[in-house]
């Protein structure tokens, strides 16, 4: 596709004092100094006013299984069709897409050419969502890096897409501002947040932010939304991997989104800045799981240990989910156990 650049009015911005900038689509609440970007990349100050550099530019695309999300409960056995940008508003150590999530100064250089991305592609809210029916998916996933930097790609291409009949999904860091959130609600149907700590010492040091509460505050308001709510929690070994601090999270998602809410606890493996540290014990795993079940959550799923994930009823022990080479879903149209009519949260439709 060719090389171009889209011309689309930022939101989410203000002017200030001596032609600064100030952006309010994530909790880091950049200012930016003429001739500056943004700290994801994604919104340049030009003489005092503000310019998308990445509206359009693909890094990623890709048919998923919903599953590979990880997203369990939210049109089981669909295939949805996975879209990613450039740059993100964290700097994590540990981080698996840092070579498009935090590319270097000349990468960056490269990046910012009159539309041209690093991996060459350019496409439209309009193409993209031909793409979806192209490759036979049902929905749209935002992904791979930060969405919420890409927020009016995410709002034109979801509204063509919500136009069409599919379904959205961020998947997310869940750092974006509350009101931001507002603006792609009506177009988004499921949030699935990391919530990877209950410490500001973890976001400081492993994912270099500040104000790391938002992510909770914006999530709470992702719920009343109604938007559909999965947490991944990618467990550390030496980083947020204590008991303490597990169960933080558990007691705060269980009272917060709901005992219903699946939470993803995952093995980490060695990587990035962080490959010095050995991959998350399956004892450890083992543990975060019984923590939550201590804590009140449902449905909680292990996650890169190689074991095949079931969803049962918690009243009755009756298989709703099991996911295998094919998944198979056994529920009533509304997500219902097909035995004791007990919601299990899973959006079918």
């Amino acid at each position: 596709m060719e090389s171009r650049k889209f011309n689309v009015e930022p939101l989410m911005w203000e002017k200030q004092d001596n032609s600064y900038v100030k952006c309010s689509i994530c909790h880091n609440r950049c200012l930016i100094s003429p001739g500056s970007t943004s700290r994801c990349t994604s919104r340049l100050n030009v003489d005092g006013g503000m310019e998308l550099n990445t509206f359009g530019l693909i890094s990623s695309l890709a048919a998923d299984p919903i599953e590979k999300k990880p997203l369990y409960h939210f049109h089981p056995g669909t295939k949805v069709f996975s879209v990613g940008g450039w740059g993100c508003n964290f700097t994590c150590l540990h981080c698996q897409n840092w070579q498009i999530s935090q590319p270097s100064k000349k990468e960056e250089e490269i990046l910012l050419r009159q539309g041209m991305g690093i991996g060459g592609y350019c496409v439209s809210p309009q193409e993209l969502v031909e793409l979806i029916g192209k490759n036979d998916c049902q929905g749209l996933s935002w992904t791979y890096n930060e969405p919420s930097t890409w927020l009016e790609y995410t709002i034109e291409s979801g509204k063509l897409a919500k136009e069409k009949g599919y379904y959205t999904a961020y998947v997310t860091n869940g750092y974006i501002t509350p009101e931001a959130l507002d603006t792609i609600a009506p177009y988004l149907d499921a949030f699935r947040v990391d919530l990877k700590s209950f410490s500001d010492e973890f976001y400081t040091h492993v994912c270099g932010i500040k104000n790391w509460w938002g992510i909770y505050e914006t999530t709470e308001h992702a719920k009343n939304l109604g938007l559909h709510i999965e947490v991944v929690t990618n467990i550390i070994p030496t980083q947020n991997d204590s008991e303490e601090n597990l169960r933080k999270i558990a007691h705060w998602i269980a009272n917060n989104l709901g005992e219903d809410t699946p939470w993803h606890v995952t093995r980490f493996f060695p990587y990035n800045k962080l490959e010095h540290l050995p991959p998350t014990p399956i004892e450890k795993i083992n543990r975060a799981v019984e923590i939550g079940k201590e804590e009140g959550l449902d449905f909680i799923y292990k996650g890169n240990v190689g074991e095949k994930s079931i969803t049962k009823c918690p009243r009755c022990g009756t298989t709703a989910i099991e996911r295998t080479a094919k998944v198979q879903v056994n529920t009533t149209p509304s997500g219902q156990c097909t035995v004791c009519s007990r919601d299990l949260n899973i959006d079918i439709t």
